[in-house]
């Protein structure tokens, strides 16, 4: 199994930044995809950025362009940058690592605290 911790998160204006860090301790070794949730008030978990072990990225349209996430398979920890804050990205964010094999993901990770972003004048 494979535990984490996200850290990074505060208060900043809209049109700042924050880099989001996960560290990931267990079986990391088996690590092949990571990606970073958020889970706003009265609103469901969505994935907000992957990343696959060869670098391959994917990302919500809502934050494409300002968010990059960054990582690979042969480390133990993930990078989310977030440029050009606005209020609607207030959420807690979560990180979460699965195995990717035949196209299909298998679940590592359970869900940590999640770390706080409010974006907020």
């Amino acid at each position: 199994q494979v535990q984490v911790v996200e850290s990074g998160g505060g208060l900043v204006q809209p049109g700042g930044s924050l880099r989001l860090s996960c560290v990931a301790s267990g079986s990391v070794n088996q690590i092949t995809a990571m990606g970073w949730y958020r889970q706003a008030p009265g609103k469901q978990r969505e994935l907000v950025a992957a990343i696959t072990g060869n670098g391959r990225t994917n990302y919500t349209e809502s934050v494409q362009g300002r968010f990059t996430i960054s990582g690979d398979s042969t480390r133990p920890m993930i990078y989310l940058q977030m440029n050009n804050l606005k209020p609607e990205d207030t959420a807690v964010y979560y990180c979460h690592e699965a195995r990717l094999s035949s196209g299909k993901f298998y679940d590592l990770s359970q869900w940590g605290q999640g770390t706080q972003v409010t974006v907020s004048s």
